[in-house]
C-alpha cells in the first residue's frame, strides 16, 4: 500500500490557508496560503497530484448562528470534490484562528495575518489526525 498526503484546508472568503501531513508520520505542517479566486481550483488540483493528496480535510464550524458559513463550507467542499475528484472530510474549526494567531505569536512571529489560514488549517488537520 502506497502512503499518501493528507490535505488541510481553512476556508476564507478572501484566502485559504493550506496545510499537509503524510498518512505515516500523523503531524500536520502549514504549508500555503492561497488567494479565494477563479484560480484557486487548478492550483490545488496541481499541489493535490504533486503532493500525493489522498484525503482532504476542511474545516466546518458547527456553531448554529453561523449557517451561511456551513453552506458557504459545504459548496466549496462539493466544488473542491467535483473538481479534485477526492473524499472530503469535515473537522469542526471553532477557535481554530485564534489559536492559529497564539501560536505564532508564542513563536515570535509577526505580520501574523500572512501565516495565520495555513496555521488555522494545520491546527484544523492536526485535531483531525489525532480523532482518527
Amino acid at each position: 500500500m502506497v502512503l499518501g498526503t493528507i490535505l488541510g484546508i481553512d476556508f476564507g472568503q478572501s484566502k485559504i490557508g493550506l496545510a499537509i501531513a503524510d498518512e505515516e508520520t500523523k503531524m500536520a505542517f502549514a504549508f500555503d496560503t492561497l488567494k479565494n479566486d477563479k484560480e484557486f481550483l487548478p492550483a490545488l488540483k496541481k499541489i493535490v497530484f504533486s503532493e500525493n493528496v489522498k484525503t482532504i480535510v476542511i474545516g466546518m464550524t458547527k456553531h448554529e448562528k453561523d449557517q451561511k458559513s456551513v453552506e458557504e463550507k459545504n459548496k466549496f467542499a462539493e466544488d473542491v470534490a467535483r473538481e479534485i475528484g477526492l473524499k472530503i472530510e469535515f473537522q469542526e474549526e471553532m477557535f481554530s484562528t485564534k489559536m492559529a494567531h497564539e501560536n505564532i505569536k508564542a513563536r515570535g512571529g509577526k505580520n501574523i495575518a500572512k501565516t495565520d489560514d495555513q496555521e488555522a488549517a494545520r491546527i484544523i488537520l492536526q485535531a483531525w489526525l489525532d480523532r482518527n
